[in-house]
């Protein structure tokens, strides 16, 4: 999956987190993050809590890979 924007930031992170058979709870106290938090990414919110977010996906194993556009 492409990550673009917001939305499909926040698709790719609940995917995984389903994948691997967690609840947003279970995230929550693991990240130390509130289930507010996961949830408004997970459904696209626009943040500034860029920090957070790449913490979460790291967290969750997803690979954020930047390729340079020619």
């Amino acid at each position: 999956m492409k990550i673009t924007d917001a939305v499909s930031f926040g698709k790719a992170l609940r995917m995984r987190r389903k994948k691997l058979g967690f609840t947003q709870q279970f995230v929550a106290d693991f990240s130390g993050f509130s289930v507010s938090f996961i949830s408004d990414l997970e459904r696209g919110k626009a943040t500034a809590e860029l920090e957070k977010s790449i913490h979460l996906a790291n967290l969750l194993g997803l690979d954020l890979n930047c390729t340079e556009r020619s």
